[in-house]
């Protein structure tokens, strides 16, 4: 039996959504947010562990998971701690990750539901069910069907040439529709989300999208419902490309005005070069903003600071990140 995955409509509010996106993005870019600020990062990633697991039920507070980060003792439901600390390791592996592969969702199912369920990182293997907004009831598949349609699912993701953040927003939709785990369901599909956008611009690695689906959480289960009952996902893709929105004018916000270091910048060219060599010239087309006496400086001090060796006289000067 051959399965498709549930249609969606462009509509206006979702093509506006989209320019606004990459507009911001235009935006990340100019400010050199690719990756933003090391303690912005940080902060981030605990907004998006708490709120991913608070939205499944989990009760610890962002205190607790910063606590659970620095590997601190914290007092609560040894279950609840448990889900931050599976959390942190698989957002810690992200990157890793290989986002085209449901061998590799499965790794990191297992990675995020270690201790919690008897199967972590297998499809399911027995009936379950569903409560969507007012309670109304949604039987998922058919076990059975689940390994197929999971199939499809990645098959789309690989063949597709939707807009990348339409095709990731129409992921999350299909795997809470499959909900192919006995659990874990409801956080895989946000991670996931966050890792195929991962490919779209890095600067996701680190929004907290989850943070305003939390905020916004009748609405994503009245948004998950509509499309039970439709048949199609338009209603979610449009409300998942809001919170987007949302995230990346606030990460802006947060960042307008806020002056970087030569360390914050030297972590920028690594994060963009990698082990390539490149002249100093080159470095200043990663940070447009800074002078050339400037890059100088930066390029001074990776070098003191062992991040970069450098080879050549000063005019020809190339470097390399260690």
């Amino acid at each position: 039996m051959k399965y498709d995955i549930i249609p969606f409509q462009i509509t206006s509010q979702i093509v506006n959504s989209l320019a606004t996106i990459a507009e911001s993005i235009g935006q990340v870019e100019g400010m050199n947010l690719i990756q933003p600020d090391p303690q912005l990062r940080r902060k981030n990633r605990i907004r998006t562990i708490q709120a991913s697991l608070a939205i499944e039920g989990n009760s610890l507070t962002r205190d607790q998971v910063t606590a659970l980060l620095d590997k601190k003792r914290v007092i609560g439901p040894s279950q609840e701690i448990l889900e931050v600390q599976n959390a942190i390791v698989a957002y810690r592996r992200l990157a890793e990750y290989v986002p085209l592969s449901m061998d590799s969702l499965l790794t990191a199912h297992g990675v995020m539901m270690r201790g919690l369920v008897a199967d972590p990182g297998l499809l399911r293997r027995g009936s379950i069910g569903v409560i969507r907004e007012n309670n109304i009831f949604h039987e998922a598949p058919n076990w059975e069907q689940v390994g197929p349609m999971m199939q499809a699912l990645f098959h789309y993701l690989n063949a597709s040439d939707d807009h990348p953040v339409i095709k990731s927003s129409r992921f999350h939709f299909q795997l809470e529709h499959i909900h192919p785990f006995i659990d874990g369901n409801g956080r895989m599909g946000r991670f996931w989300q966050t890792r195929l956008l991962m490919r779209y611009h890095p600067v996701f690695e680190f929004l907290p999208v989850e943070h305003l689906i939390r905020e916004h959480q009748q609405a994503y289960y009245r948004a998950l419902a509509t499309g039970d009952d439709t048949g199609e996902c338009t209603v979610f893709v449009a409300f998942i490309l809001a919170q987007i929105e949302q995230a990346l004018k606030q990460l802006i916000k947060e960042t307008r005005g806020v002056t970087l270091s030569a360390e914050n910048r030297l972590e920028i060219a690594r994060t963009a070069l990698g082990e390539n060599v490149f002249s100093r010239k080159e470095y200043q087309s990663f940070l447009k903003t800074i002078s050339t006496a400037t890059a100088s400086r930066d390029l001074q001090r990776g070098v003191k600071m062992g991040l970069l060796k450098r080879s050549g006289d000063k005019r020809t000067s190339l470097y390399q990140f260690k």
